[in-house]
Order: structure tokens, then sequence, then C-alpha cells
């Protein structure tokens, strides 16, 4: 799973929507989640395939129906990666703070 495919994936708030209905009732089919969004089936179908591509759900299609559930060693291995991002030594300066600072390198006059 490419985490940059996964984020941009879930990126979409109609994907978001779709994901948070398929933790709330742990897997589901595609109806039931149109049943429950304001979405098309058509879209609801179009986004699901892009979460699937990208790693975040499972799918089973049988015969009419086609079901989904989250697919969790996913959602944790993106959980990880941004917990990673937290950096303890950043402190609170803020960007505005920051333009007044001179560059490291800079030579200061």
């Amino acid at each position: 799973m490419s985490l940059a495919r996964a984020f941009k994936a879930l990126a979409h708030p109609a994907r978001l929507a779709i994901v948070r209905a398929l933790l709330d009732e742990d897997g589901c089919c595609c109806g039931e989640i149109v049943r429950r969004l304001p979405l098309a089936q058509s879209t609801v179908s179009e986004h699901l395939k892009v979460l699937k591509d990208a790693g975040i759900v499972t799918g089973v299609i049988e015969g009419p129906r086609a079901c989904y559930a989250i697919e969790r060693d996913a959602l944790k291995a993106m959980m990880a990666a941004l917990g990673g991002l937290t950096l303890p030594a950043c402190g609170t300066r803020t960007a505005a703070a920051l333009r007044h600072e001179p560059v490291r390198g800079e030579e200061l006059t």
C-alpha cells in the first residue's frame, strides 16, 4: 500500500464519509452506503473503487451485491505514519514569528 495514494484517496469528503460508514457498520454492501449517504449508487461505486485501489477497503462481489469492509491494517499504517510526523522539539513558534529570524547560513549585518 502506498501511503501517499491512501491519504489522497481519503482527501475526498465523499470517500471519507464512506470510510466512516464502513467503520460504523463494520462493513456493509454498496446499497446500504447509498441509503445512508446522499450519493448516487454509481458515485458510491466509483469512490469505493478508488478506496479499494488504494488498499483502504476490501470488497467481495456476489451476484448483484458488492460488499466492502475496511482494511484495518491499512488504517493502522496510516495512523502510524501520521504519528511519526510529530516533532516534540518543534516548539511553539509560528510561521509569522519565524519570518523575522535570519536564515541559517546567512550573515547577520
